[in-house]
């Protein structure tokens, strides 16, 4: 089974050139994925292995006529940080160069690459943070609800934690968790 170790995903229209382009610049086949998660969007993909063996598939997938995911998977093992990172940056370099707009990339290594949702949106974190979860007393245990490792990077962590805060269920979270977070934006 395939799981994403790393996904981009944009937004802007590509003429069918630009599309050629993607599948030639990451030397995808034309056929699309068959296996893993979003297999039916793919339009191309590539396996190819690591250093020590391990399986990865690299991805560029369409949701809709205006919407991209550039995913890296592994087989189950996980993937070496140094071809997630290579990775970020080729996605990176394509979406500029496709004149695409970067929604996100997860997992976010800069809060450039976390997307906040506008206050006033449907998509915004307040109708399901605090509904359906007792807020914990640590802010060491919030991180995971908020889809972050516990590695994430301090910048990411700052945005999700104001995103969070922002919600009206912050005003129900208990004191000592509201003083960890206030203390963590302080120092960071």
């Amino acid at each position: 089974m395939l799981w994403p170790a790393l996904r981009a995903l944009s937004i802007g229209e590509l003429t069918a050139a630009q599309e050629e382009w993607l599948r030639t610049d990451f030397d995808l086949s034309s056929e699309p994925r068959r296996e893993g998660p979003g297999a039916a969007e793919s339009i191309g993909h590539r396996s190819f292995t690591d250093a020590v063996g391990n399986r990865l598939v690299l991805d560029v997938a369409r949701t809709d006529t205006t919407s991209w995911v550039f995913a890296l998977f592994s087989d189950g093992t996980q993937a070496p940080l140094a071809v997630v990172e290579s990775h970020r940056a080729r996605f990176h370099q394509a979406i500029d160069h496709l004149e695409l707009d970067l929604v996100e990339i997860t997992p976010a290594a800069t809060a450039a690459e976390v997307h906040v949702p506008d206050a006033d949106s449907e998509d915004s974190p307040a109708s399901a943070v605090g509904a359906h979860w007792a807020w914990p007393d640590d802010l060491d245990r919030v991180w995971f609800h908020l889809g972050l490792r516990a590695d994430a990077p301090a910048e990411v962590r700052e945005v999700k934690l104001r995103e969070l805060m922002r919600t009206p269920a912050w005003g129900l979270a208990p004191d000592s968790l509201q003083s960890q977070a206030a203390a963590f934006l302080a120092a960071h």
